[in-house]
């Protein structure tokens, strides 16, 4: 198993990372609050896309609106893009209508490039994968993915490469892959992404509100994505954007490097703070 470890210099959006037969970016975009978040990310370097397929349709409608009009801007544009599609329906006969009904829904998108079996359990996984896998050739993807709640089957996935993707959760709120999936992971695992990266996130009005001493450093949400690709087991992000501006914030937050220990220690603390709703810290 690997040495749980810190890193200094983050990814940044013009990277790539191998993903089964893909390239994509440590950064992952998905919701966003605004249609034009999408090509301004593929702008700065983000190709890597997630939509669903079933459950949240609504939510991702500025997404899908995003994509439409990255993918008519020009001419073969759509090989440099690449795709995921998460379908949720733990039955296997159910698990590829899903993908077909998003190509329908979505001009220009042609193909899924990446099937996510979402909200994957240990017990469901399996035939999940073995349907994708199996009908991933006719949808045009290349790989396949899982997110995942339970984190032990993420692990034993990651190690022995039963997706290509793995989606877990790891925030300030939710602080325990440190102890039950990082250290459990093999040097040569599958890549790691984490999603819902700001549960925690305290706003400065709330910090206020809570009468958090001001002298303190108080975080700003670009702080969130560094606290979980400072863990150098993670490998990307899943990201919500609502507005342009929110890109070229976190863009600039990843020059400062991953948090140093102590600074993690603050942003948990602060999730416990924001829980119970009372105390002051000096």
């Amino acid at each position: 198993m690997s040495q749980v470890t810190t890193r200094r210099e983050l990814p940044r959006f013009t990277q790539r990372i191998s993903v089964g037969e893909l390239q994509v970016s440590p950064f992952c975009l998905g919701i966003v609050g605004d249609w034009r978040v999408i090509p301004a990310a593929f702008e700065l370097g983000i190709n890597f896309f997630f939509v669903t397929t079933d459950m949240h349709w609504p939510l991702y409608e500025a997404s899908r609106q995003g994509l439409r009009d990255l993918f008519a801007s020009r001419p073969g544009i759509r090989d440099e893009i690449v795709v995921a599609g998460a379908c949720y329906p733990t039955q296997p006969e159910f698990c590829v209508a899903p993908f077909q009904e998003l190509v329908q829904a979505l001009p220009g998108l042609e193909r899924v490039d990446l099937l996510v079996a979402g909200g994957s359990y240990a017990a469901d996984l399996i035939p999940r994968v073995n349907v994708m896998r199996a009908v991933a050739k006719a949808l045009g993807a290349r790989a396949v993915g899982a997110s995942f709640h339970d984190r032990r089957a993420a692990a034993t996935a990651a190690n022995h490469g039963v997706v290509d993707l793995c989606y877990v959760r790891y925030n300030p709120a939710h602080p325990g892959a440190r102890t039950d999936l990082f250290p459990q992971l093999a040097p040569n695992k599958r890549p790691l992404f984490n999603f819902k990266s700001m549960v925690g996130y305290v706003p400065h009005e709330r910090l206020r509100q809570l009468n958090v001493n001001p002298d303190l450093w108080y975080p700003t949400p670009p702080d969130y994505y560094r606290y979980a690709l400072s863990r150098a087991q993670m490998d990307g992000v899943l990201c919500a954007m609502t507005q342009v501006e929110h890109l070229t914030a976190l863009d600039e937050g990843m020059k400062s490097g991953g948090l140093l220990p102590e600074e993690e220690d603050h942003l948990d603390e602060l999730a416990v703070l924001t829980r119970q709703r009372i105390g002051v810290m000096h």
